[in-house]
């Protein structure tokens, strides 16, 4: 792989900064020629520790070493897209709606990986362009170490105590920051929840690209408040050494705190350079093996045939308990997406004058 592998205790905010500023150099620079024995992954944020753990065996036992480019999720299928007539990936990971995406803009080589039979039919595209890799829920986090009384409600993160202390990752290239929009408009209907990002705005200091720059953030105390996903911000916590809580808010005071399912979904790169080495890396990354391994992250295994065991399985299980899970129409969001984006942009951001693009801490 082309990232080595830090100490257990130093994996954390050396990984996230190192990534945060390798990665946005990468991202804006052109990919060196694509080796023969090489296979490129672009990849949504958050599962650097995952593929820490399973890629060295993959790499030993075909002989290929794998290359792999991180940053926001809207940001890798951008880059894909730009690359569309001369691609230099062969794999692409990222959240939805991004991954829907990349298969209208044909981005993606329908390929039915003999591991994906025990995905769900609802979690993967009928013609076999993508699957859910890794399941995930959407989440908020806070730093625990500096918040003593935890936000319950939308509401609360308007106080006066969180004033420039929240930030959110931008919807327009990070998939949990897409989640923000989703979320709120679920819960409080449209125009009501672009009143509320509004108001809130008032409160945020910036928003990023991506979304893993900001438990580094938080844990450094630059901000209280943050958007993330519960697998990214448990393994951050746990394997990172970073002062990071995951937290579910409710829509009001009395209800329940609510999220959805946000996983991260594989793919094939139409015409990459390597296709052979890129299908092999599906089927390992489905196979029964990996996805064992994917609760240790905090992740819920894509097959229906692997358990979330395990301790850090169980601690998944109990982050979720008592929150309610609602439904989402992925093909309703991305017929949303670029009407809320402009929304996002006008009615929230305006002229502000806000960051909407941080890559690291300044």
């Amino acid at each position: 792989m082309t990232l080595q592998k830090p100490s257990r205790a130093a994996a954390g905010a050396f990984r996230k900064l190192a990534l945060a500023a390798s990665v946005a150099g990468l991202m804006g620079a052109a990919l060196p020629a694509h080796a023969a024995n090489a296979v490129v992954l672009y990849t949504a944020d958050g599962l650097e520790n995952l593929y820490l753990d399973v890629l060295p065996a993959f790499e030993k036992k075909e002989g290929v070493k794998v290359n792999i480019v991180t940053a926001g999720s809207g940001e890798v299928v951008n880059r894909a897209n730009i690359e569309k007539n001369s691609p230099k990936a062969d794999v692409i990971v990222t959240l939805p709606p991004f991954i829907q995406q990349a298969g209208q803009m044909g981005l993606l080589q329908a390929y039915q990986s003999v591991n994906y039979k025990n995905v769900p039919a609802i979690a993967k595209a009928e013609d076999g362009t993508w699957a859910t890799f890794v399941n995930n829920y959407f989440s908020f986090a806070i730093n625990p170490d500096v918040v003593k009384n935890q936000p319950k409600t939308f509401a609360d993160l308007l106080a006066p105590a969180y004033a420039g202390k929240v930030a959110y990752s931008n919807p327009a290239t990070a998939g949990d920051g897409m989640a923000v929009l989703i979320l709120t408009t679920s819960l409080m209907g449209e125009d009501k929840a672009f009143d509320y990002l509004a108001k809130l705005s008032q409160s945020v200091k910036f928003h990023t690209k991506g979304t893993g720059y900001l438990n580094v953030l938080l844990s450094r105390n630059e901000i209280s408040v943050a958007n993330g996903d519960l697998q990214m911000d448990l393994d951050d916590a746990e394997h990172g050494a970073l002062s990071v809580k995951p937290i579910f808010l409710a829509a009001k005071e009395g209800d329940q705190p609510t999220t959805f399912q946000l996983p991260y979904g594989i793919g094939l790169i139409k015409s990459g350079p390597n296709q052979d080495a890129g299908k092999k890396l599906i089927d390992y990354l489905m196979s029964t093996e990996v996805q064992s391994k994917v609760p240790d992250m905090y992740g819920i295994p894509g097959r229906t045939d692997v358990p979330l065991a395990g301790k850090n399985g169980e601690a998944v299980k109990k982050a979720i308990a008592g929150v309610k899970l609602i439904p989402v129409d992925w093909t309703q969001v991305m017929a949303k997406k670029p009407v809320w984006i402009e929304r996002w942009k006008k009615d929230v951001i305006g002229s502000s004058g806000k960051q909407l693009d941080v890559v690291k801490p300044k």
